[in-house]
């Protein structure tokens, strides 16, 4: 191999990975600047989407131990939620403009 040739390449895959790295920090930057929306959630800790209206019900399952005969915790199940309304945050358009004719 060339000499030349080595300390070209040498000098490209330099030049890459430190545009990578700058442009990966600014990237980073920009995102943190951009405020996220915080998801309505019910004191449950699940979001309205998994709440039922209709029948005051959460959708959602969470872990529960599970024990053996012995008394022994041999690992998870999962359960229904035993949260029976959601009490978070109401969306903006049922606070100013209440439902007229039902989803159906």
């Amino acid at each position: 191999m060339d000499p030349l040739s080595l300390v070209v390449g040498a000098v490209l895959l330099t030049a890459g990975y430190v545009s990578g790295r700058l442009g990966g920090w600014r990237a980073a930057r920009a995102r943190a600047r951009t405020p996220q929306m915080p998801l309505p959630m019910c004191t449950c800790g699940h979001p309205l989407s998994q709440h039922d209206p209709k029948e005051h019900t959460c959708h959602a399952e969470v872990p529960r131990d599970a024990f053996n005969w012995a008394g022994h915790r041999s690992g998870q199940t999962w359960v229904a939620c035993r949260c029976r309304q959601y009490i978070g945050p109401r969306p903006i358009d049922e606070v100013f403009a209440p439902r007229l004719l039902p989803p159906e």
